[in-house]
């Protein structure tokens, strides 16, 4: 089986002057587990090549065994660093995509076109369909075959906007994913910050924040071996 994890290639921290993109951890750790697994991953972008990944997810704190095992894997990081263009990928190629998240997503795969059919072509499809932290924000613009809200009456979760005022960047950002996912229909769900917490409902999986990134895949790993 193949999956395909899509990153974000946005690197503006707003008007900041700082640099975002995808949280190492919430790939990392998606990356392992459907690798340790057996099955195939590919790796897109909407530029495609180098994601930008957000410096603040490299600092000490941030750091797990799934990101140390990164930084030691040469093969990972190659393949990182050549990442598809999402106009070139099709969606009959694979059997699952998943989003990692970090604050980039909210600016590029939530407006994205290519990132939205993709996703729509999963759902409508009934492939599992993940995403953890800001990127189901990513997926609050993408619809149902019906035209209806794709998160429309899922129990979902996401980045909560208490995490995103921990983090200082509710301001900064250009949309909160808790309010993005409510506003779209879904019934949205969380447990305590920085907690780990993971939702499944029919082919539709999202995590909360880095700590859930493992589970979510996971997560996507049982929908694939029903």
């Amino acid at each position: 089986m193949k999956v395909l994890m899509v990153l974000t290639s946005h690197d503006k921290l707003g008007n900041t002057g700082k640099k975002t993109g995808f949280w190492l951890e919430e790939f990392a750790a998606p990356y392992y587990v459907f690798l340790d697994a057996g099955l195939e991953v590919a790796l897109a972008s909407p530029q495609g090549g180098q994601p930008p990944c957000d410096p603040a997810s490299e600092e000490p704190d941030a750091q797990t065994n799934d990101t140390a095992r990164f930084h030691r894997d040469a093969q990972a990081q190659r393949r990182l660093a050549d990442t598809l263009r999402l106009s070139d990928v099709q969606p009959a190629a694979f059997d699952a995509i998943f989003y990692p998240g970090g604050h980039g997503p909210l600016w590029d795969l939530a407006q994205d076109a290519q990132s939205l059919a993709l996703a729509e072509a999963f759902w409508a499809a009934g492939k599992p369909l993940g995403a953890v932290c800001h990127a189901p924000g990513a997926l609050c613009g993408a619809k149902k075959p019906d035209g209806s809200p794709l998160v429309q009456g899922k129990r979902v979760t996401g980045f909560t906007n208490s995490e995103e005022k921990a983090v200082g960047l509710t301001d900064v950002v250009p949309f909160r994913v808790e309010d993005a996912l409510k506003q779209a229909g879904g019934q949205f769900e969380h447990t305590k910050d920085w907690g780990e917490f993971t939702l499944v409902d029919g082919h539709l999986v999202t995590g909360q924040n880095p700590a859930s990134s493992a589970a979510a895949a996971q997560e996507i790993l049982k929908l694939l071996n029903r």
